[in-house]
């Protein structure tokens, strides 16, 4: 069998003893196991010929690799290295993938245009996470594949052409990469005269809590305040003033005649981006800025939905990323959560 310059041989496995397998074989166990049984290169020895049989192989092939074609597991490292940013972890090649992972908690940052493109090419896949979500430490970002057993090396070399190009139109910036989230100090206001008098007890500061630490920050100071607009514009100035990296308001974010938030964070002398975004949960999100430090000021489903439009904007915030009306915009297309 003939690819191009690349010969294949076929062989029996009975007849196989002591030559070199040309690409990983896969066992299937339903239910149980899916995965590598032999490596490409591993050299076949006679106990091995049982297990052979037992997956289906009654012949093997031994491969004349031409100077015009990539074995799939070198397409899929190539790829893999051109496109990812030097601090991702690429895995040993498995099966003719290489998948690529993140070293720390962070933010994926992928170029959607150059993953069509990759793809567009053909006989070689590039398959990555969403741009903007956030990965844990040792969390795949992407993988790259070579489809055949063999593809053109001039394939690869135009992943990488591409590759390339982006990176000298990016001031160096890879098309894969993870931007770390800053250890961000933030001050909590909670309004709501219920709160304040003690009527209710308080579950926005625990929840906004949990979601902060999650990230690697901190709620630093939580404060409270009556349903009252200047007493809300005072402890706003009070959190700016102490120097604080973001500033949360909770409660009040309603349409309600009696909820004063919005109008308190305006008066305090913010620049307003959107007070409200075109996702659900959490449409009542404002987003703002004051001496360009953030202020959101947030709704009520933050309390008790576990994903909103505030756990999408966060991480971003966190990773150095300023909020922009466009960036309200696009929310809407895919955000019914």
């Amino acid at each position: 069998m003939k690819r191009g310059s690349t010969l294949l041989r076929e062989v029996s496995v009975h007849d196989a003893i002591g030559l070199s397998l040309a690409h990983d074989l896969t066992q299937i166990v339903p239910g149980e196991f899916k995965g590598r049984l032999f490596k490409r290169g591993h050299v076949i020895s006679e106990a091995d010929i049982p297990q052979l049989l037992d997956i289906g192989k009654e012949h093997i092939y031994v491969m004349e690799l031409g100077s015009d074609e990539l074995h799939e597991d070198d397409a899929a490292n190539r790829m893999a290295a051109a496109l990812a940013d030097e601090n991702l972890l690429l895995r040993e090649p498995h099966e003719g993938k290489v998948t690529i992972k993140s070293p720390i908690l962070g933010l994926a940052d992928i170029d959607e245009e150059l993953v069509r493109a990759v793809n567009r090419l053909g006989e070689i896949a590039l398959a990555t996470v969403k741009s903007k979500v956030v990965l844990q430490a040792e969390a795949s970002i992407a993988a790259t594949r070579a489809i055949p057993l063999v593809v053109p090396r001039a394939k690869v070399e135009e992943v990488e052409r591409l590759a390339s190009r982006f990176r000298e139109a990016n001031n160096g910036k890879a098309p894969l990469s993870v931007k770390p989230f800053r250890k961000m100090k933030a001050g909590l206001l909670t309004t709501g005269s219920e709160v304040f008098g003690g009527r209710i007890q308080d579950k926005f500061g625990p929840a906004v809590t949990a979601k902060l630490q999650a990230l690697g920050s901190e709620v630093a100071e939580q404060r409270f305040a009556p349903d009252d607009r200047q007493i809300i514009v005072k402890e706003i100035h009070y959190l700016l003033a102490a120097g604080y990296d973001m500033i949360l308001v909770t409660g009040g974010m309603s349409v309600d005649p009696d909820d004063r938030t919005p109008g308190a964070i305006s008066e305090a002398g913010a620049e307003i981006i959107s007070y409200g975004t075109p996702m659900l949960p959490g449409s009542m999100l404002l987003v703002g800025y004051m001496n360009n430090v953030p202020i959101l000021g947030l709704p009520g489903c933050v309390m008790h939905d576990p994903f909103t439009s505030f756990d999408v904007l966060l991480p971003r915030i966190l990773a150095g990323e300023r909020i922009g009306r466009e960036d309200i915009v696009e929310l809407g297309y895919g955000g019914l959560l």
